[in-house]
């Protein structure tokens, strides 16, 4: 039985070999990571590109594959059969790839005793918190972790074979081409399959937002709440941008208690829906007390699953820009808020690295209104000297300009050229 499910993924690795892909991670890390005996983790939502990227990795090596997302597997597993069975399928292999690992109950005392026999492991998970907590008790200091997101607007550009240059854009004709590519990245998000079929986009999504929480929350938490955490789920996707408390969101959704709010949103957070940002505040009580603002982990869930009558532009720029700094916050003292001034006057996101406030970033889709301008510029300026940072930027659908405001600059630049930048 268990060889035969073998046999079978060894023809769905086979398969997957042969695809055309990007490479998401450059050759040195590749090489860097491959020469490690540490584990390998690749971790990030479901069908954003983890296997893609773990096969991507391996493709010149001789290579096992298991993929947990396979019920068969599941229920004939037996660790001495799925050892011998891989030997007779593959032969001598050097590496080890298992994949959605977070589906196999007690995966980490098996994976951390195949690490201990010297297995070289490749794994990957779709479950923040599961993976995180189970690897930090059971292999600490043993693994290496890589985040993946759905395809960044370069990545897509790559993807399409189209130019990842800015300073390519300089005609009007090549703008109108780069805003044609963004409007579609801004409304119809990067996960992979949607960036190769477009058209599929809504009904492949909402599928998708369907599958990530009945196996990754419902079936995996054992969650009987079933409308309670549909209707929650829905509320983020339709509010995205927006602040909440968990005590608003009890009442506005008849939950029966916070704490119940507060454990249905970790789900969320840790099944990669969802990210939570927190409001910047000098003490950890008042971080705690503020209200969060929500967003999507990509922007197409906002047109397959959202009540919007129509879309808007403002928000899905603002969630794709916030997406774009988690992609790029991957190091270690990286910390992202928002933040309200002594006047009340909201910055979209304040990024710090460790103890240094490093930028104050707005986005604003369009800067034409006198109003509008004035509003982002006090707002930057009064955060600026509360904050104590000049480093001070404003990103737009397409206006470029440099700003002279009291004693700095503010730099406004157009989405894709900011998204364009290494």
């Amino acid at each position: 039985m268990i060889t035969s499910v073998l046999k079978q993924q060894r023809a769905e690795r086979d398969y997957l070999l042969g695809q055309r892909y990007i490479d998401r991670l450059d050759r040195s890390m590749t090489t860097e990571l491959l020469n490690s005996e540490l584990i390998k983790l690749i971790s990030g939502p479901r069908r954003a590109g983890k296997s893609v990227m773990a096969i991507n990795m391996l493709k010149d090596q001789e290579f096992a594959y298991l993929n947990f997302d396979d019920d068969q597997l599941l229920s004939a597993f037996n660790e001495d059969e799925v050892i011998s069975g891989l030997k007779e399928v593959y032969g001598n292999y050097h590496y080890l790839l298992l994949d959605e690992i977070q589906n196999l109950n007690g995966w980490e005392i098996w994976v951390n005793k195949l690490a201990r026999r010297g297995t070289n492991l490749v794994i990957t998970g779709s479950n923040a918190r599961l993976l995180s907590r189970e690897l930090a008790t059971s292999l600490t200091g043993r693994y290496t972790e890589i985040k993946v997101w759905p395809f960044s607007f370069r990545e897509m550009l790559h993807y399409n074979s189209k130019s990842m240059e800015s300073e390519t854009a300089n005609t009007p004709s090549d703008q109108g081409v780069m805003l044609h590519a963004l409007n579609q990245y801004l409304t119809h998000g990067g996960f992979p399959e949607v960036v190769r079929n477009p058209e599929m986009r809504n009904g492949y999504l909402s599928t998708l937002f369907d599958s990530l929480i009945l196996k990754d929350i419902l079936k995996r938490f054992q969650v009987r709440q079933t409308k309670q955490l549909y209707d929650l789920a829905s509320w983020m996707i339709t509010n995205y941008t927006n602040p909440f408390t968990y005590n608003q969101l009890k009442n506005d959704l008849q939950f029966n208690s916070v704490a119940t709010v507060q454990k249905f949103c970790g789900y969320l957070t840790e099944a990669f829906l969802q990210i939570s940002l927190p409001a910047y505040a000098t003490k950890q009580k008042l971080h705690q007390r503020k209200p969060q603002k929500v967003y999507v982990i990509d922007n197409g869930y906002v047109g397959a699953r959202s009540f919007e009558q129509s879309p808007n532009l403002g928000h899905l720029l603002e969630n794709m820009i916030l997406v774009e700094l988690m992609r790029r916050g991957n190091q270690p003292g990286f910390e992202l808020f928002y933040h309200r001034t002594k006047n009340n006057k909201e910055i979209d996101f304040l990024v710090r690295q460790g103890h240094l406030m490093y930028q104050l970033i707005q986005v604003c889709f369009d800067l034409s209104s006198l109003k509008t301008r004035k509003r982002e510029l006090s707002a930057l300026t009064e955060a600026s000297v509360e904050l104590r940072t000049n480093n001070l930027l404003i990103i737009t659908w397409n206006h470029e300009e440099i700003i002279p405001v009291q004693d700095t600059t503010i730099r406004v630049i157009p989405a894709w050229k900011w998204l364009l930048e290494k």
